[in-house]
């Protein structure tokens, strides 16, 4: 795929509406994960 680097403001803002959808699950399993282990090793 050839990507224009002007990236129109829709395309930018379906890539953060993307982004927020992939980071906010794995920030959550990250943190909690991190949460059991601080139990585990306690």
């Amino acid at each position: 795929m050839n990507m224009p680097t002007d990236a129109k403001p829709s395309n930018k803002g379906l890539l953060v509406i993307f982004w927020l959808y992939v980071l906010i699950p794995l920030a959550w399993g990250v943190t909690n994960t991190l949460t059991q282990a601080v139990k585990l090793f306690h």
